[in-house]
């Protein structure tokens, strides 16, 4: 069983465009929203049809999106990862996987945060999965995800609040949103 593990984890890695450059080679959208576009027949319009488009959040927890780091520009491959909630069955966990599938046959477009609205965003050539699970997941998720053959890891640590890192700077991206003032302690993001 391990094996299977780190098999799926060695060819997610081999998605990567750059393991040097990997702050350019992969943008990581938690809660991701994607701009569905559709062709909506309408008559007296010259084409036949008028494009809608309508935004809509995914079901996955996280969207990690490999980009080129020379060209800028978002590769045809994403993961996206589904976070196993507490009392989450199964068909449910599977459910949010397959209703992403659907979305994502559709033409879209990501809503990208201001960091990278920059980047070329257009849909995907191929999605993968990515099942996040705990040691207090059942064990028949873990049968039924190694069954249906999907990817999945068991997170075995939890996260405190003494583990997370306090910054002391502000990111490089939203410098050119300060507002600059006398004091530098009375900056402020307008």
């Amino acid at each position: 069983m391990l094996l299977s593990y780190s098999v799926y984890i060695v060819a997610y890695l081999e998605l990567m465009p750059s393991m040097r450059r990997l702050e350019e080679s992969l943008i990581t959208m938690p809660l991701p929203v994607v701009k569905l576009r559709k062709s909506q027949p309408m008559a007296g319009v010259p084409s036949g049809a008028i494009n809608i488009s309508e935004a809509m959040q995914l079901p996955c927890d996280v969207a990690l999106l490999m980009c080129d780091p020379d060209w800028k520009i978002k590769t045809g491959r994403e993961i996206f990862v589904f976070i196993h909630r507490p009392d989450e069955d199964l068909s449910d966990l599977l459910g949010r996987w397959r209703y992403t599938q659907v979305l994502l046959a559709k033409d879209y477009e990501w809503i990208f945060p201001l960091r990278y609205q920059h980047i070329l965003n257009e849909g995907a050539d191929k999605i993968y999965p990515l099942f996040v699970l705990f040691n207090e997941s059942p064990e028949r998720i873990r049968r039924g995800l190694s069954g249906a053959q999907l990817p999945f890891v068991i997170q075995t640590t939890i996260a405190t609040q003494e583990s997370f890192p306090e910054f002391d700077t502000v990111p490089q991206y939203l410098e050119d949103l300060l507002v600059e003032s006398e004091d530098p302690s009375e900056r402020e993001l307008f």
